[in-house]
């Protein structure tokens, strides 16, 4: 069955293995760690990559013979194999001993240049055989090269026990050294004076570190300068006519002719007021009136509902009409049928009207009366009995006179906090032509409305929709307007504007027309990263000179250093700190 075989290298992370093993395009997955994995040699790890291995529906087999990894791969079932041509199984304690029995034998090498344990019993016995060899070896030496017999025999012997005691000698010492390295203890001089001055070593070791630390840190990370740029710059006054059109296709901004666009915001207001109107909402006396009219002939004359009767300046209104009439013969109709004064004075005739007060309250009530009421289109009036029933009840109601006290102190109190919400939701891009802002009340609705009742402790409240409008253009524009007519040179830039306004901003027939006045500080332009490029990686005298050389209009330059002993800039930008001052008599402006 095919399989991706995945190679891990020294420095790969869990990270880098996991991706490996996600991107893998066969279901099973050969790992195959190098001599040195340190990454494998965690439980935590080994587990990732088995869950990796499942969230990504993956077989994953680790290609290995270190006993330590079998033993993780076998702690989180992880199957292993010793190659990718064997079989991968789950391995076994038994399996894991034998290997590291091997392992043991094969590779632990002592301190003095020899394998151990077994390696050593090999090397003695080898060297005991040598040694039972070479004096028969010697003899029969002797007896081929008899030509040799010239040689003192007693020197011969002398040497024959030098050579054996010098075997004994190394003989002697090899099993001292076993020795002590079994018991632990050190073998020669410099490992005898480490363990003896252990926490000395330590101490001076972790000195050392430090101190690299520190010189990195001073030399490289620490080191910062600011440099301070101070140009000189001159101030000018500016006033030109302008004017402004409200489409873009006829803007001229170069001539002074600036397209302008009008920005509004609706803004609704509330505010509590006290309602200062009294209404009677009693009873309304009611009764009857008599009306009449003389007629000298025959003739009609009717009196309609809602006829108003006047007494000592209260009125009564009718409500039902009555028809006064005399067909000019029958004198039984008249009511002074018999009257001796019928011939001069006319036919009397009256109707009972019904009526009510125009309000209520007791003030309304009358007694029966032939004076004091009004004549109405030729008609008297009197009563002959009582109007009466009215009575007293007095309540707090909305006059218009309160809505309007209300919706002017409305207008005052936000006018300015409008203005400023609409100000600060115009982009900086663009001008604001202040002297244009305008604010227009919508109609306000009154809760209670004009003559309901306001419940005894509670206050009546106007609620007005202001709609706020300012006109704008754009600030670019403006600013190179004032360039080319300042005729500022090409490397010059204008740093601030103070304050700039339209003055006499007025509507036309053909647009709006206005003044342009402002004041400006104006100098060369130098941007903090120009200063950078100058700067960087040069002595700090060498670099103040330079800048200064670069730019005519730099009048001083100052530098500030992180540390005593920095003295020069730092090749990385980040580490520069650039402040660029603007001079112009005490107005300073500062730029970084």
């Amino acid at each position: 069955m095919n399989k991706d075989v995945i190679y891990i290298e020294p420095e790969d992370d869990i990270t880098d293995i996991i991706t490996k093993i996600e991107n893998a395009k066969q279901k099973i997955v050969a790992l195959v760690p190098p001599k040195k994995a340190g990454v494998l040699k965690s439980i935590v790890n080994i587990k990732l990559i088995a869950k990796a291995g499942v969230n990504a529906e993956k077989a994953v087999v680790l290609v290995t013979t270190d006993p330590a990894i079998m033993k993780l791969a076998a702690a989180t079932k992880l199957p292993v194999t010793k190659n990718l041509q064997s079989a991968p199984a789950i391995p076994e304690a038994d399996d894991i001993e034998q290997i590291e029995s091997i392992a043991e034998t094969e590779t632990i090498v002592g301190e003095d240049g020899s394998d151990e344990p077994e390696a050593i019993a090999e090397a003695e016995e080898v060297e005991s055989l040598e040694a039972e060899a070479k004096p028969a070896a010697k003899a029969d030496e002797a007896k081929v090269d008899e030509t040799k017999a010239e040689e003192p025999k007693a020197d011969k012997d002398a040497s024959k026990k030098d050579d054996a005691s010098d075997k004994e000698k190394e003989k002697t010492d090899a099993k001292a050294k076993r020795k002590k390295r079994d018991n632990g203890e050190p073998v020669d001089g410099v490992t005898a004076w480490i363990q003896k001055h252990k926490i000395l070593v330590i101490c001076g070791g972790v000195g050392i570190i430090i101190l690299t630390l520190v010189l990195i840190w001073a030399n490289v990370i620490a080191p910062a300068v600011t440099v301070n740029v101070a140009i000189r710059t001159t101030t000018a006054n500016f006033s030109e006519n302008v004017s402004f059109v409200e489409k873009l296709a006829d803007e001229k901004a170069s001539e002074g002719k600036f397209y302008i666009e009008e920005k509004k915001q609706e803004n609704k207001a509330e505010v509590e007021f006290e309602a200062t109107g009294k209404k009677n909402v009693g009873e309304k006396a009611s009764g009857e009136v008599v009306a009449y009219t003389y007629f000298r002939e025959e003739s009609t004359l009717p009196i309609n509902a809602d006829t108003v009767f006047t007494n000592g300046g209260k009125s009564y209104t009718s409500t039902n009409g009555v028809t006064l009439s005399w067909n000019g013969e029958d004198l039984t109709a008249c009511d002074n049928n018999g009257s001796p004064t019928i011939i001069t004075s006319g036919c009397l005739v009256s109707a009972r009207v019904p009526v009510v007060a125009e309000d209520s309250g007791s003030e309304y009530n009358l007694a029966a009366s032939n004076s004091g009421w009004s004549t109405v289109a030729d008609i008297g009036v009197y009563t002959d009995s009582a109007i009466s029933g009215g009575t007293d009840e007095t309540i707090t109601v909305v006059l218009q006179s309160d809505i309007d006290a209300a919706k002017e102190k409305l207008k005052t109190s936000n006018e300015s906090q409008n203005k400023e919400k609409l100000f600060e939701s115009i982009s900086e891009d663009n001008f604001i032509i202040a002297s244009s802002f305008k604010q227009t009340v919508g109609d306000a609705v009154s809760t209670p409305a004009v003559g309901e009742q306001v419940k005894d402790g509670e206050k009546a409240k106007l609620t007005v929709v202001t709609t706020d409008s300012v006109y704008i253009i754009d600030k670019t524009k403006m600013e190179e307007f004032i360039k080319e007519k300042a005729k500022l040179a090409d490397n010059y830039k204008i740093y601030e504007m103070n304050d700039p306004f339209i003055e006499n901003f007025t509507k036309t027939d053909d647009g709006y027309i206005g003044k342009l006045k402002t004041s400006y500080v104006s100098g060369p332009e130098i941007a903090a990263k120009d200063v950078v490029e100058v700067v960087k990686g040069k002595g700090l005298g060498t670099g103040r000179d330079d800048l200064t050389k670069a730019y005519s209009g730099i009048s001083k330059v100052t530098t500030e250093v992180s540390f005593p002993w920095v003295t020069s800039f730092p090749n990385d930008e980040e580490k520069i700190t650039v402040n660029i001052e603007v001079e112009d008599s005490g107005n300073n402006k500062e730029e970084k």
